[in-house]
């Protein structure tokens, strides 16, 4: 289908979204899986880095376990950004360009100002999340928790805690679909276009919008591959991150129609 969205006005026109199948993501992931097997050690990296930030919060947090559902929520939430360099490693790739670690630094120098505001508000949408889950648990649950396993089976999988674990659950799913719709397409957008991250924030909205059957799919998949990568002890990581932010890359050469 190519049915698409036209620009709001003609003094904001904003890029025009197509709308889309419901099979494109695994056509993504296929993608996603191409890019990263043609630049091997950049995207295998990246996918290293991530497990070494989750084994950082996965340490910080195991005697602390009210603060590892904060962290792993902030985890997803920030993940778009810290999946940037996949974005430029595609981007390269669709040239014809092969990519070290360092060139696939090269996005932030393009439009570093946009990035960085963006980077901040997620930033601070994580913290305010993750601070808001610890004081949750910490209140409602104190001492009962010493270590992480103690804390699933003892909170999140206890039928008195029931109620309390499904109410942090709504709000956390509903943020973490808020922040999904607003940066499913907008950092790649920020690493390809010289746009603003407001603009590229709408661009998002509006494309998630259109075809929001299809990119609940994909957040689906993001989900499941994200929880597969931490249940592997964070080694999954390794693979299942470049994979996601290859993809993600096509998702947004998918969803926006190219500049005139």
């Amino acid at each position: 289908m190519n049915d698409s969205l036209t620009p709001l006005d003609h003094n904001f026109a904003l890029p025009e979204v197509r709308r889309i199948g419901l099979r494109r993501p695994l056509a993504w992931l296929r993608s996603g899986w191409q890019d990263m097997r043609a630049n091997p050690i950049a995207s295998l990296a990246y996918g290293l880095l991530f497990a070494i930030a989750g084994d950082v919060a996965l340490i910080f947090s195991w005697r602390n376990p009210y603060l590892f559902t904060g962290a792993l929520s902030g985890f997803i939430l920030i993940g778009p950004l810290l999946a940037s360099g996949f974005y430029e490693i595609s981007r390269r790739q669709a040239l014809g360009q092969h990519s070290t670690f360092i060139d696939s630094l090269s996005g932030w120098r393009r439009n570093g100002q946009s990035m960085a505001l963006f980077g901040l508000l997620l930033a601070l949408v994580a913290i305010i999340w993750e601070t808001t889950s610890a004081v949750f648990f910490a209140l409602l649950v104190p001492g009962l928790t010493p270590n992480i396993p103690a804390f699933i089976f003892g909170v999140l999988l206890n039928a008195e805690y029931l109620g309390m674990t499904m109410a942090w659950f709504i709000a956390g799913s509903g943020l973490s679909l808020l922040v999904f719709a607003v940066s499913a397409v907008s950092i790649p957008m920020l690493i390809d276009r010289d746009v603003d991250f407001v603009t590229a924030m709408i661009t998002s909205l509006r494309a998630v919008v259109l075809n929001l059957d299809v990119m609940l799919l994909w957040a689906a998949w993001v989900v499941a591959l994200t929880l597969i990568g931490f249940a592997t002890l964070l080694f999954g990581l390794v693979i299942t991150m470049p994979l996601l932010g290859h993809a993600s890359w096509h998702a947004y050469r998918d969803l926006v129609e190219p500049c005139p």
